[in-house]
């Protein structure tokens, strides 16, 4: 069982909270330029930078290297008077690729960091490190992963434990070498996917015991298919063997047995047919970011469609709308998760998993029915 520890050997300074909530609005003084820095307050990050004369290295006030002594310390206004007076910028902080003063955003990703320990370790003393309050912590890190951090935290280890994350590096140290420059591109691309999968879709349905049965409907072929736990896929096509081809290609390590088909599968077809709503358990499998847009989809009344832009916006990320487009292309319960009402910002049909004529049909009869 993992310990808590505590956080003493961390480089860290106590975060004067009178001070946080000051909002930093004045840094102009030496005086308060250092108290930024020894408290690491990120109201102050891109406001200024500070070098240190024995390292010949700049570094912005939130960066988390050793707390210099203060007569070796010199403060700039910019990038660019730092670079004219010989220092080179710190590779911790990054200063010439993250300037641009969200220090939230880095006070978040050196939280991931401290997460991605083997040792248990509470929000709290995390919060602490980074300099921010507790309650703060948790509602910024989970608007921007969509998860909570000790969820976060599990995912990571648990995909470290099978090997597809190495244990020598922090995952966001192979997110910066793998191209990402800043913490916002890191938001924006991979730390939405980043440990978020689970196992066992992951693993193709290893050990996972799959019941399925197609059906006739107008349509084309449906095929459903289900776990103990509830309908893992719904699809649609022309051709029987193409449909089992595509849940062998899903879960191609797991036991795929043919049924006469569940109360359920009845349900669904009925749905197709009559544009009716059906209640059945679900086993969804995806990403984090991509289940919230999921249950975001199954928010959308019968007979009415929504914009990828609208999704992104319901879920607070309004730059989200390429990602909340991806995450439809991977949705495989066709119906139950909607995503056939999403449509372009023009109201035209976008692409669709099982054809666009189908796309078009469903939302025809829905609109029919309201």
């Amino acid at each position: 069982m993992h310990q808590e520890i505590e956080l003493s050997g961390l480089p860290m300074r106590p975060t004067p909270r009178s001070f946080e909530r000051a909002m930093c609005p004045h840094v102009t003084s030496e005086a308060d330029r250092w108290q930024a820095v020894t408290s690491r307050a990120p109201e102050a990050d891109g406001r200024f930078y500070y070098a240190v004369r024995t390292t010949g290295v700049f570094c912005r006030p939130v960066c988390r290297s050793r707390m210099p002594r203060r007569e070796n310390v010199e403060f700039f206004d910019t990038v660019e008077s730092a670079l004219g007076a010989g220092y080179r910028a710190c590779k911790r902080c990054r200063p010439m690729d993250r300037g641009g003063g969200d220090g939230v955003t880095d006070a978040i990703v050196e939280a991931c960091r401290l997460l991605e320990s083997e040792d248990a370790i509470q929000n709290r003393n995390i919060a602490d490190a980074v300099g921010l309050s507790e309650s703060y912590f948790q509602r910024s890190f989970k608007k921007r992963f969509g998860v909570t951090p000790q969820q976060y935290r599990r995912r990571v280890l648990s995909e470290r434990g099978r090997g597809t994350i190495g244990r020598a590096r922090s995952v966001t140290e192979s997110i910066y070498e793998a191209g990402y420059s800043s913490s916002s591109r890191f938001y924006d691309g991979i730390g939405r996917e980043l440990g978020m999968s689970p196992s066992v879709a992951h693993h193709g349905g290893l050990d996972e015991q799959i019941q399925y049965t197609v059906l006739d409907c107008s349509l084309g072929q449906a095929l459903i298919a289900w776990t103990p736990r509830g309908v893992c896929e719904v699809g649609f096509s022309d051709s029987a063997e193409q449909l089992l081809r595509r849940l062998e290609a899903h879960f191609p390590k797991a036991s795929l047995e043919a049924s006469d088909g569940a109360e359920w599968a009845e349900a669904l077809i009925r749905s197709v047919e009559m544009a009716s709503p059906v209640d059945v358990p679900l086993d969804i499998r995806g990403t984090a970011f991509q289940e919230r847009v999921w249950q975001e989809l199954r928010k959308i009344p019968l007979g009415e469609t929504r914009t990828y832009s609208e999704i992104a916006h319901a879920l607070g990320d309004p730059l989200a709308a390429r990602a909340v487009a991806g995450a439809c292309a991977a949705n495989k319960l066709a119906l139950l998760i909607p995503c056939h009402r999403v449509v372009r910002k023009d109201g035209n049909l976008s692409g669709y998993r099982w054809g666009i004529e189908r796309k078009r049909a469903l939302l025809r009869r829905e609109s029919e029915r309201r």
